[in-house]
């Protein structure tokens, strides 16, 4: 029987029941010394992935060293993505600073289309060589040519040139959305993962939008070539971050394998027995400071590497979070270029103000962070309390993103026929618009990233490339040719099917919730199960 038809022949107490790779035991139920049944009130959180003893195992890293690396790639995705759009909306004094080398304002847009598109297709090679070499030489080999490529952005003398740039510039910031969020997975526990996720997407979200708002104020006051030079700064506070802070996260050492049983269905206690296989390894040496400055050998083939990512596709949950995230991720970017034109041209000519359509999205961005914060690991745990073995299922994050691809859904709607009817106050419209989306997008790294990273675990960056990928070649389509859209058609269109699109991508999220479960059953060999991570009892 395939493993298809085989998971969608089990009963509901049967799924219930099943340990797919993704489902855990997170709770657990301890006896109640009253009537012996197990209460949610005395339950404990189980760590998982179990540690090993090694203190080089990022999962026994202290507090600080694990908050410094959600810091530094948080920095990084932020500084990725402000130095893809702070020029968006100095593009109209192009004339200014290249008097002699005149351009359309299509092809200007290119200078940012150009650039989200290699911010997502050059994860290609990053992510093959984050699970061959490792996260840490990766990620410093691409902050690099980021800060390099920067220089390279500020120094051009010609449209060529920067568009030259500005892809090289994109390359150095891709692993931004792939390798750094892989990081978060690597060195928390299921059940802290959701925040620090949360932590991460915020600064995900306000590069563009902070971005566009200072990059007009930046190239108005100082001149064009100040852009450049600020993303120098930020960009090379990247590499010394990443060269100091963020030791190798990919562990290769033996971790414990936890087995356990739970009491029959019929059984009223319903007690977990665990029992734990050690590693034979005891002697370890201290995990100082100049040893997380290392690096380690190159592991498997690079040719195998570069091939799993696309085997990815098989698994439901990707396609899922992939039409999400490249959606939302569409809409911001088309948003922060095409909006910063609409409101420098007549009724509002904004000027150097025209950043400002992007507080908007700063408000958004702030407020869906607030409302992930609180919620993402929240209803995990708490189904888990529930749950009579105190599994937590990877589908209990979902509903959390109900409401805010609802809400980020209509954000298309009414910014667009804003955008097609100007008027004197219109513009708070395209604000709330702009901030409607922008509370949707904070919930796909957040919960959709962190259903890939608890669903597939160490395929988790094979995922990320899928997802980033096509989020690239939506992002650069929407934003190639959404100007020469807008001015025939009007932007209300335009906007309008990019709402549907978003509503079909939206309802993907039901039949993911109600049988996702059942997929990952029936994707269960094509994980390695004897490289998945086990729980820990705290």
């Amino acid at each position: 029987m395939s493993g298809w038809k085989h998971a969608f022949s089990l009963s509901k107490e049967q799924v219930r029941d099943a340990t797919p790779p993704g489902t855990v035991t997170l709770i657990e139920h301890r006896t109640s010394s009253t009537n012996g049944q197990a209460s949610a009130d005395d339950a404990g959180i189980i760590k998982y992935p179990l540690p090993s003893s090694d203190p080089a195992d990022p999962l026994n890293w202290p507090t600080w060293r694990k908050m410094a690396l959600l810091a530094t790639v948080s920095l990084y995705a932020f500084v990725a993505n402000f130095t893809s759009a702070d020029i968006a909306a100095a593009l109209q004094l192009w004339p200014k600073f290249f008097p002699t080398d005149p351009q359309s304002e299509s092809n200007l847009v290119h200078l940012i289309a150009v650039n989200v598109l290699f911010l997502g297709v050059a994860n290609i090679w990053w992510v093959p060589l984050s699970n061959w070499m490792g996260r840490r030489p990766v990620l410093l080999i691409a902050t690099l040519l980021l800060t390099l490529c920067t220089v390279w952005a500020g120094l051009a003398t010609s449209y060529h040139s920067l568009l030259a740039a500005r892809i090289f510039q994109g390359i150095g910031g891709a692993p931004a959305d792939t390798v750094a969020p892989a990081l978060v997975g690597d060195v928390f526990f299921m059940h802290e993962r959701g925040r620090a996720m949360a932590i991460y997407t915020l600064w995900l979200c306000l590069g563009p939008i902070v971005g566009g708002i200072v990059g007009g104020y930046i190239a108005f006051n100082m001149g064009w070539t100040y852009i450049f030079w600020i993303g120098t700064a930020l960009s090379g506070a990247c590499f010394l971050s990443v060269a100091l802070l963020v030791p190798e996260t990919l562990y290769s050492g033996e971790r414990p394998i936890l087995e356990h049983t739970h009491g029959s269905a019929e059984s009223e206690k319903g007690d977990l027995t665990v029992h734990v296989e050690q590693s034979s390894c005891t002697n370890y040496a201290p995990f100082t400071f100049f040893r997380s400055l290392g690096f380690k050998r190159p592991r498997g083939s690079l040719l195998r590497a570069s091939m799993a990512p696309w085997l990815t596709l098989v698994f439901p949950g990707t396609w899922v979070v992939m039409f999400h995230y490249a959606g939302l991720v569409g809409g911001i970017v088309t948003i922060s270029t095409l909006g910063a034109q609409l409101v420098a041209a007549p009724p509002y000519l904004w000027g150097a103000n025209a950043g400002l359509i992007n507080i908007g999205g700063l408000i958004g961005a702030i407020l869906g962070v607030i409302y992930t914060y609180v919620v993402a690991d929240l209803r995990l745990t708490s189904r888990a309390k529930r749950e009579r073995h105190g599994y937590a299922e990877p589908e209990d994050r979902l509903p959390t993103m109900f409401p805010a691809l609802a809400i980020a859904t209509c954000g298309f709607f009414v910014f667009g026929f804003c955008a097609q009817y100007p008027g004197e106050k219109v513009w708070v419209a395209l604000e709330v618009g702009y901030g409607m989306i922008t509370f949707g997008l904070l919930q796909i790294p957040s919960i959709g990233f962190n259903y890939i990273i608890d669903s597939y675990s160490y395929r988790a960056a094979d995922c990320f490339l899928c997802v980033t990928i096509l989020r690239a070649i939506i992002s650069f389509s929407w934003t190639f040719f959404v100007l020469q859209w807008s001015e025939k058609d009007g932007p209300a269109e335009a906007f309008g099917i990019f709402g549907m699109l978003m509503g079909i991508f939206s309802l993907l999220t039901v039949p993911l919730w109600l049988w996702g479960k059942r997929s990952r059953i029936a994707t269960a060999k094509r994980l390695d199960n004897s490289a998945r991570l086990t729980p820990q009892t705290n």
